[in-house]
């Protein structure tokens, strides 16, 4: 059975996703090819008058166990499987037909998985076989077959097609990504299944899959290449789910930055404004209205939030808007939703990009684990979702603190876990007053933070301090008596605990151990 030019084209649809359907196979049988099909996708067809025919005509043999089983039959791998020149004797020999397109898209396991109502049950019937099978199998054979998996890939098939024959390069690029497509499906399937059968959030194997969705101008720096990937099946929303509203597309160190202010405002529930320099907190504050805390948050350090990020977790109002573009240069804006009298304030300046972001208090665990490039591998870790709520806070010193150092020392401690380590946080009044980050020696970051506080004009006495990891040695707490800190919170654990709360017991300094650390690397 050789393959003739003039010979009947055949095409194979199985499709979840029937965008597109319709006009698809309208255009196909205008080209003269039999259109093979199954279940509900044969059915979609015939109900627009399109001839059909049954995959079960190809194979006979009927679609069994509620279409469970279908196309698993070697008229249909057959078909799809041979090669021009070599296997024509083989298709005549068993009467097995040439497949020349195959459109597959799969069930919709990774949306149904992760649906609130879901359960085990339905996922699992959503775990496609004879699908990624046939993808497979026509991917493999590229060289001769075309494969479709995405409806926006139909126009460029089509007009291929009425020229003849889809090019070389086409049928290359479309089998790549089938198999892109298969493995992020498999890669959904088994964390899905890890998640539910098993405790260990660690497997022997982890499958990590993403797609693109933005490509970057470059990466931290113009030499390097960088692009923007969603991982599968994440199931918290960040960064790379926000909408931009307006202003240039956002670069690298943007979304490093945007994703570290998403995070720190995502961990209040009050009205909060966080404002982050190169992926650290310059300041941060609470306050009754989304104005009000900016306001606040700024005069921390006007300096450092020159041609930063501004993260809101409240709906973005004209009035602080205005405030902004009027105070700063700013980089980027995030919060949950930008008002029409925001959208007209930021219009006046086009660079300015504003993203709307799904910004909600982070508390509890997530699934989702974080992961780190190494050279040759990756490092993963739950993410750190550890409040004040889960540890036992233990006074250690002979002056216990007041209820408003309470509150301080809270507000602190929760702004500390977004800082780079070593990391330091004066505040008060629940706004930030100096913060000291990323140094290799904590005394600096405790002397940096008050150096900031000084130079625009905040008094530290009677504020806390938050310390991300314990007191190697007394002097970060001589240095914040000096500045007039009463209360301080910190992991503990040195080896010089005894030290360190017997200099704040000189001092009169009330301090709070939690026994949970925060490094930010």
């Amino acid at each position: 059975m050789n393959r003739q030019e003039n010979q009947t084209r055949r095409a194979l649809i199985s499709v979840s996703d029937k965008s597109g359907l319709i006009p698809l196979a309208q255009a196909l049988t205008k080209l003269s090819f039999e259109i093979v099909s199954t279940g509900g996708t044969a059915k979609a067809l015939r109900a627009s008058g399109i001839a059909v025919t049954d995959v079960s005509a190809l194979t006979n043999f009927p679609e069994i166990m509620d279409g469970r089983v279908k196309t698993l039959h070697p008229a249909v791998y057959g078909g799809l499987l041979a090669r021009t020149g070599i296997d024509e004797s083989v298709l005549a020999e068993h009467g097995i037909g040439w497949i020349d397109l195959l459109v597959v898209n799969l069930y919709p396991f990774e949306s149904t998985a992760t649906r609130p109502d879901s359960t085990l049950e339905l996922a699992i019937e959503n775990i496609d076989v004879g699908g990624p099978a046939m993808l497979r199998a026509a991917a493999k054979n590229h060289d001769r077959i075309t494969v479709v998996i995405e409806p926006d890939d139909y126009p460029q098939v089509l007009a291929a097609f009425e020229k003849g024959e889809p090019p070389s390069e086409l049928r290359r690029e479309l089998a790549v990504k089938a198999f892109r497509h298969t493995c992020a499906y498999d890669g959904a399937i088994s964390s899905y299944l890890n998640q539910t059968f098993f405790e260990d959030r660690f497997p022997e194997s982890l499958s990590v899959t993403a797609a693109r969705t933005t490509s970057l101008r470059y990466g931290e720096n113009p030499h390097q290449k960088a692009a923007l990937y969603r991982l599968h099946g994440a199931h918290r929303s960040g960064i790379a789910d926000t909408h931009q509203v307006q202003g240039k597309p956002l670069s690298f160190n943007n979304i490093a930055d945007t994703d570290a202010a998403l995070q720190c405002a995502g961990a209040f529930e009050e009205c909060a404004c966080v404002i982050v320099k190169h992926a650290n907190p310059c300041g941060a504050a609470l306050a009754s209205t989304p104005l009000d805390a900016y306001e606040k948050a700024y005069r921390t350090d006007p300096t450092s939030a020159f041609g930063g990020i501004i993260a809101l977790n409240r709906t973005l109002d004209g009035e602080t808007a205005s405030a902004i573009i009027e105070r700063q240069l700013v980089d980027v804006i995030v919060a949950p939703k930008l008002d029409d009298d925001a959208r007209s304030v930021l219009e006046k300046k086009p660079n300015i990009r504003a993203l709307e972001a799904v910004i909600r208090a982070t508390d509890g665990e997530t699934e989702d684990l974080e992961l780190r490039s190494v050279a040759g591998g990756l490092l993963a870790q739950q993410s750190d979702f550890g409040t004040l709520d889960d540890v036992e806070l233990r006074t250690v010193t002979k002056r216990e603190p007041t209820a408003t150092e309470i509150e301080d020392l809270r507000f602190a401690w929760t702004i500390v876990k977004y800082v780079k380590s070593n990391a330091i946080v004066y505040a008060s009044g629940r706004e930030t007053l100096g913060v000291g980050a990323g140094q290799t020696s904590r005394v600096i970051s405790a002397r940096i933070a008050a150096l900031k506080a000084g130079e625009e004009g905040l008094d530290l006495k009677g504020a806390a301090m938050a310390s991300d990891a314990f007191f190697p040695f007394r002097d970060s707490i001589d240095i914040a008596a000096s500045h007039g800190i009463t209360c301080v919170i910190q992991p503990g654990g040195s080896i010089r605990d005894e030290e360190v709360i017997l200099a704040a017991d000189e001092h009169g300094i009330a301090m709070v151990l939690t026994g949970m650390r925060h490094f930010r690397h």
